[in-house]
């Protein structure tokens, strides 16, 4: 039989926070900055109420959490629920960039007391910050979206949230913050002129990509198991994708064109991916190696300046941030600054630098540009319905964003028509 303990629940510090708790009925109860006396005397009374009560006292009301205290509370959540592969997603770190917002100004503020117009301040504060306008949106919506997450925990009162979803989004031409220009399909031009600049397996993966319409993260994770090769096309089934939490299925196809880049990355393990850093790595290396002019006699010989254990070593599979860094040092090279792309970064001034990367910024395009060239020709050739499988889109709305809407029909209608 357990022994019974009368000892009162402790006053502790909460690390995180820096705050004053206390657990009753295993519950935290924040009391404010630790050691402060104020935060003691709330102690106090707390204990008191418990012992009146019989030690079965109820928590205090919600209206005692912070809105620090909330914020750490649901990043912790996010960082378990927002998980891929066992990996956080990009939403955590939106997560952690909207709530340093909150973090500063209102972090000891009570989180029932955090209402719309303090939401408009902190949403003002954005766009002076030099936010653009959707992205601005976008951290409002995840700022109401934890305080709804608090709603369902009991640690804000319902009225609270309601509040805050009143608060409309900044609309177009309505406000002062800027806007992003919208993502425009690559030119076979352009990546013509920069496939050259890159790696062999880079390249290939370009090709593929542009070919099919993947996504980049579908790129990288391709395995010889995932592809259905029985049939004059191909189908390939990612073993994971962006929407596979809804249910729903992804298949990629392969034409002949396709297959011809990716035939000759299929005579491996079946599990094995396809597009592997390591094998990147060692066709660059066998390439200075043929290019080599001094004698093998002198100098290092191939393998011989390799450190044991290296901090760095390239991997078994491509990450999606790896492979568009890949492309952007490619896109340096073959559009390179007509002055400054000659001279060493650390040689610039500080406006030349800034001259620089506004340069290769402008210079640059990203794999998920491959997806929107290919949504914008299939439209064009066989319509909205055809881009819309192509892609792995539920919606035809989504698609839309993707492909560009095709003009030409538009001036066969007003020549038509007169």
């Amino acid at each position: 039989m357990p022994r019974l303990v009368d000892a009162l629940p402790k006053y502790r510090k909460h690390k995180a926070s820096g705050q004053a708790v206390v657990t009753l009925n295993g519950r935290d109860c924040y009391l404010g900055p630790h050691g402060t006396s104020a935060s003691k005397a709330f102690y106090d009374r707390l204990i008191a109420e418990w012992l009146i009560q019989g030690r079965s006292a109820q928590a205090p009301a919600v209206e005692a959490i912070t809105v620090i205290v909330l914020c750490g509370r649901y990043l912790r959540f996010a960082k378990s629920y927002y998980l891929k592969d066992g990996k956080c997603t990009g939403t955590v770190p939106a997560i952690k960039a909207a709530i340093k917002y909150l973090r500063d100004w209102y972090g000891k503020t009570p989180a029932s007391d955090f209402g719309p117009l303090a939401l408009k301040a902190v949403r003002q504060r954005m766009v002076e910050g030099g936010l653009s306008r959707t992205y601005v949106n976008d951290h409002v919506a995840r700022i109401k979206r934890m305080f709804k997450w608090g709603v369902s925990e009991q640690l804000v009162p319902p009225a609270t949230y309601q509040r805050l979803a009143s608060v409309p989004g900044l609309l177009r031409g309505r406000t002062t913050a800027h806007e992003n220009p919208p993502i425009l399909p690559v030119d076979d031009a352009t990546v013509d002129a920069t496939l050259p600049f890159m790696p062999e397996v880079t390249a290939d993966m370009v090709r593929l990509q542009r070919l099919t319409g993947m996504r980049p993260a579908e790129v990288c994770i391709l395995r010889p198991c995932d592809v259905d090769r029985s049939g004059e096309v191909w189908f390939y089934r990612p073993a994971s994708h962006k929407t596979e939490h809804h249910g729903r299925d992804r298949v990629v196809f392969f034409g002949a064109e396709a297959q011809g880049v990716l035939l000759r990355y299929l005579a491996r393990e079946a599990s094995t991916n396809c597009f592997r850093p390591c094998d990147s790595m060692a066709k660059v290396l066998a390439a200075k190696h043929e290019a080599r002019k001094t004698p093998l006699s002198c100098g290092n010989v191939p393998g011989s300046n390799k450190r044991r254990r290296p901090k760095k070593a390239p991997g078994e599979q491509y990450e999606v941030d790896q492979y568009r860094r890949s492309i952007n040092r490619a896109c340096d090279k073959a559009f390179p600054h007509p002055e400054l792309g000659k001279l060493k970064r650390k040689d610039l001034t500080p406006e030349q630098l800034k001259e620089l990367k506004a340069w290769q910024s402008s210079h640059r395009w990203a794999p998920n540009r491959l997806r929107h060239s290919f949504a914008t020709e299939v439209r064009k050739k066989f319509g909205l319905e055809a881009a819309q499988v192509t892609l792995g889109h539920s919606s035809a709305a989504i698609t839309q964003v993707y492909a560009e809407r095709d003009l030409e029909k538009g001036v066969q209608v007003a020549k038509a028509i007169g």
